[in-house]
């Protein structure tokens, strides 16, 4: 059964041997080599030139008869037997379709001419000798088949390559998006976690709450259409973040930014990720004010926040955090995220991607 390939990969394989013109040109060049190599003398004179054109005309008919039959055959097996999964099978029936039209073409044309030029005639055809003359012609289609397999195996192999490209982009492609997908019920859960216990403490700042989470929803929408996002839309999102949770933790939470250089990229809504495990899983209380810190050092952002974990989590883990900004550092770039913690501090740096290199 033919095998299916990619319509795009295939529609830009038509050769050269394949349009008539560039096929009788390639042709003609490989007699008028053959004719230099064996009497190079012969194009010297008018006459020795106008001598050798029964002989042109029979090896230019060899040689077309040599490349059409050995393209067709190659075409007609391209589409039933592949190089890839069935090499030996491919290379033996190549071999013996070819092979078995080259003698059968050759010993017709050597005939041909030898009959035409008057060397033989019907009543007593030499049969042995005719298979003699047809051995050269035979020579010129095993380096026609050499030349057609050779171009047909690497042809192949090519597809195969693109195809597989092809394949894992699109299978990367949709483990990102999958990611990405995460990331927008996260953000819902965790705010709406969030204020359904502001609700029972204070209806002003639940409504103060509410105003600032669509104005910043709006943001995770549009972010998560992004592959890679600016590191200045990233940090004004994340104060925005905390200017909320500010809302429901006044001064139990503090926070710097501290980011000059704003160039650069990160996969959208990191940070977003960052501040709200920190938010969760660390106590924030008066007590115990939460301390978090965003700045840059070179190529890389760091977010750290002291570490004063929960004695239990009372909050319900989504499964979504640094793992997501893992894999989406390792699905589009070399680079990966560094996190460090001690006693004091947890610390996350998420290395800054530039697009120009």
């Amino acid at each position: 059964m033919p095998e299916k390939r990619n319509p795009a990969i295939c529609k830009t394989e038509k050769g050269i041997w394949n349009t008539l013109p560039s096929f009788l040109i390639i042709n003609f060049g490989i007699v008028m080599v053959l004719m230099l190599y064996f009497c190079p003398t012969c194009f010297i004179s008018w006459e020795g030139a106008k001598s050798m054109i029964p002989h042109f005309i029979f090896s230019f008919a060899i040689t077309v008869a040599m490349s059409f039959g050995g393209n067709a055959v190659e075409t007609f097996y391209d589409k039933r037997i592949s190089w890839i999964h069935h090499p030996v099978k491919r290379l033996l029936m190549t071999s013996i379709t070819y092979l078995s039209y080259a003698f059968i073409v050759s010993y017709i044309l050597v005939f041909l001419y030898s009959w035409a030029r008057g060397n033989i005639s019907l009543d007593d055809i030499p049969y042995r000798l005719l298979f003699q003359y047809s051995l050269m012609p035979m020579g010129i289609a095993l380096g026609f088949m050499a030349l057609f397999t050779t171009r047909s195996w690497l042809l192949e192999w090519r597809k195969s390559a693109l195809e597989a490209e092809i394949l894992r982009n699109e299978k990367l492609a949709s483990q990102y998006q999958s990611l990405k997908d995460q990331l927008n019920p996260h953000f819902l859960f965790n705010s709406l976690n969030a204020l359904s216990g502001l609700v029972y403490e204070s209806a002003d700042r639940s409504a103060a709450f509410i105003q600032k989470l669509s104005r910043i929803y709006r943001y995770v929408l549009e972010a998560q259409k992004e592959e890679l996002i600016e590191v200045e839309k990233e940090a004004d999102f994340a104060v925005n973040f905390l200017a909320l949770q500010k809302i429901r933790f006044e001064d139990s939470l503090k926070f710097s930014l501290e980011i000059e250089d704003k160039k650069g990229f990160i996969p959208p809504l990191s940070l977003q990720l960052l501040l709200e495990n920190a938010i969760k899983h660390n106590i924030v209380s008066e007590e115990k004010p939460l301390f978090i810190h965003i700045y840059r050092k070179d190529n890389m952002l760091w977010i750290s926040n002291t570490f004063q974990p929960k004695s239990s989590q009372t909050d319900p883990s989504t499964g979504v955090g640094l793992e997501n900004i893992k894999m989406r550092y390792q699905l589009i770039s070399d680079q990966t995220i560094e996190v460090i913690q001690n006693q004091e501090k947890f610390l996350v740096k998420l290395p800054i991607l530039d697009l120009s290199t």
